[in-house]
């Protein structure tokens, strides 16, 4: 593909080139041909012989001659053929590669019952689902090359929401299994090996049969934790094959006889349901372990292991408390190696005590814990997790020896230890607090003239908008009245035009304006004199 891909884009410089390389095989040829007569002329042999090795070199310097000649012949003239030949072949190549991976639409609810799909269903603005795009198309090729049975495909989810409500999606991208009626979600790394891996698992039965104590002793090997049901047909075994379809996108679920069992091994009783982890195995006891899923879902997981976010995830969904050893795996000291050890032997010699509610194990740094109590940890140091309620507990002195950290446990068993943290209302504020913060930061690290941008701009605007309603006058006429001031229109003003429109509407009028107002003026002084006349009569 990379080797068609190249000769695609081969341009005149590079013709040139290829041009200029075989002109010089070419002259090297000729200049090969003349050196054959020196290095006959300097072996000492017969003539015989040095006939036959001059023909015999002459020969191939000739066909060689004539065959570079032709290949610059058919490069000059037909690159631009093989260049779209090669192009051809690419785009053919590039759909059989993306014929592996389906592209759905609506009649997709209609034909999926028919064979097993895994599922990618994706947004196009997703960026985690553009990351996804080429290990998806390793996963696809993968599993078309190994013959499985399992077809996939890809869904805009966007495009066709319905649909994507109805098989659950709630976030980008969501990888699931669909298996007749049934639905499995895939939650774990996006990791070409991981994705095949849970097909495999998942598309296969549920529960897969051991018939032979070589294929069980196989299985042993293999897999870090195992889980058998032993026996022949019970309501046990009912119960196993349901909790094994709910289940099974977590772990492997086997089926043997009595017969197929190591020699080494003995069940207390018959059917039974066993684990192998740790070096040894552990029997499923209905009256003390309560339900079986239950059971499986705790005992899934090794007793000891490393801890991650993921890890940590799932970890959460036994229900059990999380005992962990923080420590630096790249710069072990001998406080990190001890405090290691100590939890390990109360994980191996304390299972009977504690393996019901905790899980031990360590983790490479503090920063995950940190986010999570948002607070800070010595390394090394101890800490127990509840996923459940966010809540977390620390020692009170230093963890010196193994009477130390058991007596911790048992205080955070029997509720004698102080929780921290904690999911209510107070702790929900300060999360959103410390991931904003958290937010702003990396933003800020990865990239400060982007996070000036986005986040200077926005304050600059609401700043400027805070300056303005502070610095506005309150008094309503007061804004009208310098509103008038600027057009020129106060009541004083107004006066004055009206006097002055008067004063030259009655100059316009006349001297008879005038005579008839010196009448009025005569009449109302006779209207005022009439009642003194009166009185005088």
């Amino acid at each position: 593909m990379i080797g068609l891909t190249t000769i695609c884009s081969v341009n005149v410089t590079t013709r040139a080139s290829l041009k200029l390389a075989l002109s010089w095989c070419v002259n090297m040829v000729n200049n090969q041909t003349d050196r054959i007569d020196d290095i006959v002329s300097a072996c000492d042999a017969s003539p015989s012989t040095t006939r036959v090795f001059k023909q015999k070199g002459l020969q191939n310097c000739h066909q060689l001659h004539i065959g570079i000649t032709m290949a610059l012949i058919a490069i000059t003239h037909n690159l631009c053929f093989m260049s779209s030949l090669s192009a051809a072949v690419v785009a053919l190549l590039s759909s059989a590669v993306l014929a592996v991976v389906e592209d759905l639409d609506q009649t997709f609810k209609d034909t999926r019952m028919n064979d097993i799909w895994l599922v990618d269903f994706y947004a196009p603005w997703c960026g985690y689902c553009k990351k996804l795009e080429p290990v998806w198309a390793d996963v696809g090729a993968e599993l078309k090359a190994s013959g499985s049975p399992v077809r996939v495909g890809k869904m805009d989810a966007t495009a066709y929401s319905g649909m994507s409500s109805e098989f659950g999606v709630r976030g980008y991208p969501t990888i699931k299994l669909l298996k007749g009626e049934l639905a499995y979600n895939y939650k774990g790394p996006r990791t070409k090996d991981d994705i095949v891996e849970f097909t495999n698992r998942v598309s296969g039965p549920a529960v897969r049969p051991l018939p032979s104590k070589q294929m069980f002793e196989h299985m042993l090997k293999r897999h870090d934790v195992l889980f058998v049901y032993v026996g022949g047909e019970s309501p046990l075994k009912e119960k196993y094959i349901d909790v094994a379809t709910e289940l099974i996108v977590y772990t492997y679920f086997f089926s043997a006889s009595e017969e197929a069992l190591p020699e080494s091994m003995a069940l207390p009783e018959i059917p039974s349901v066993a684990v192998f982890k740790d070096g040894s195995y552990f029997t499923y006891d209905e009256y003390e372990d309560g339900s079986l899923s239950s059971w499986i879902n705790k005992e899934r997981f090794q007793g000891y292991l490393q801890i991650d976010g993921f890890t940590l995830y799932e970890l959460g969904e036994t229900g059990k408390l999380v005992a962990i050893a923080v420590i630096d795996d790249k710069d072990p000291s001998d406080e990190c190696i001890r405090l290691k050890s100590l939890i390990q032997m109360v994980a191996k010699d304390y299972r009977q005590h504690f393996n019901r509610d905790f899980q031990f194990g360590h983790m490479d740094g503090s920063d995950y814990i940190n986010s999570l109590i948002m607070g800070e940890v010595k390394v090394p140091s101890v800490i127990i997790l509840n996923t459940s309620n966010e809540q977390y507990f620390l020692p009170d002195g230093p963890t010196e020896t193994l009477e130390d950290l058991v007596s911790f446990i048992t205080g955070v068993l029997n509720g004698s230890v102080q929780a921290y943290g904690g999911d209510g209302i107070v702790q929900r504020v300060k999360r959103i607090a410390f991931d904003a913060r958290s937010t702003i930061m990396s933003v800020f690290r990865s990239s400060p003239v982007l996070g000036c941008f986005l986040f200077g701009l926005p304050l600059g605007v609401i700043s400027l908008m805070c300056y303005g309603i502070c610095t506005a006058d309150s008094d309503p006429d007061a804004g009208d009245m310098e509103l008038m001031k600027r057009e020129g229109f106060t009541d004083e003003e107004e006066e004055e035009e009206d006097d002055e429109e008067q004063r030259r509407t009655a100059q316009l009028e006349g001297p008879e304006n005038d005579e008839e107002e010196e009448e009025g003026e005569d009449e109302e002084e006779e209207e005022e004199k009439a009642p003194e006349q009166k009185k005088t009569d």
